[in-house]
């Protein structure tokens, strides 16, 4: 069932194109994350990762800034349950020429499914972003407030034959739906569709590098504006387990 649920949302993007036949606003980015799992104990740890965003051809200007963090409740190796706080700089863009701030606690369950020739990554998770609002092109004291879901799903398949070992290569197919709610929500209930391929590459039996292309499509708040956004991605992902005796590292999860 978990692996019919990753190809939906796969091939959910494809069909939303043809239903958006409105105004589109074309982007190219480039996105640069560094993500850390830290296990101290049979049931506890902590989470963080740091993104800096970037646009206009790839690389011209800032266009966000991203730090998170949370603590893990480990129901099992393969099954956590984490909650935590981030904090989003959206920097000016277009005519704002004001940055805006975002704060978003964040709850997540996400779990692992180890198939012979294939590790499978999910989770789901809800946000609540409070956004500062902006007028006349100033920040003002008050903020917007909307809930968002999301569903990510991982495939990792492994092109050589130390696969999932230190010096290791394996493809990635990576693709996350967000959809909005809450009584602010009007007209994009959808959100967006970030669909990634590429290669991981297995640096050491705690570290991986991923490298590829994403396209992002997204609903605008008005709704009749969509975001086509072409974006190169490059994550690396740490893990440290602090328990005495250590079993083999968790697949990383992606972003």
């Amino acid at each position: 069932m978990s692996f019919r649920l990753f190809l939906l949302s796969c091939l959910l993007v494809a069909a939303l194109p043809v239903r958006a036949q409105k105004q589109y606003v074309r982007e190219q980015q480039t996105w640069l994350g560094v993500f850390n799992q830290t296990r101290f104990s049979q049931r506890w740890g902590t989470w963080t990762d740091l993104h800096l965003r970037l646009h206009d051809r790839y690389v011209q200007d800032l266009f966000q800034g991203v730090a998170r963090v949370g603590l893990t409740y480990y129901l099992t190796d393969d099954v956590r349950l984490t909650g935590g706080y981030a904090y989003v700089h959206h920097f000016p863009d277009g005519a704002r020429t004001v940055g805006q701030p975002e704060h978003r606690p964040w709850q997540q369950v996400q779990w692992f499914t180890r198939f012979p020739k294939a590790r499978l990554m999910q989770w789901v998770r809800l946000e609540e972003r409070f956004r500062n609002t902006i007028r006349d092109n100033e920040r003002t004291e008050d903020y917007d407030f909307n809930y968002r879901v999301r569903y990510n799903a991982a495939l990792f398949l492994p092109l050589t034959k130390r696969g999932f070992d230190p010096g290791g290569l394996q493809f990635l197919l990576n693709n996350e739906v967000m959809m909005n709610f809450g009584k602010e929500i009007r007209y994009n209930y959808f959100d967006q569709n970030r669909l990634f391929a590429g290669l991981v590459y297995q640096a050491n039996k705690h570290g991986q590098l991923h490298a590829g292309y994403m396209h992002l499509f997204q609903q605008l708040p008005a709704g009749s504006t969509y975001r086509n956004q072409h974006t190169i991605r490059v994550f690396y992902f740490h893990n440290f387990d602090l328990r005495p005796t250590p079993p083999p590292a968790p697949i990383p999860a992606p972003q």
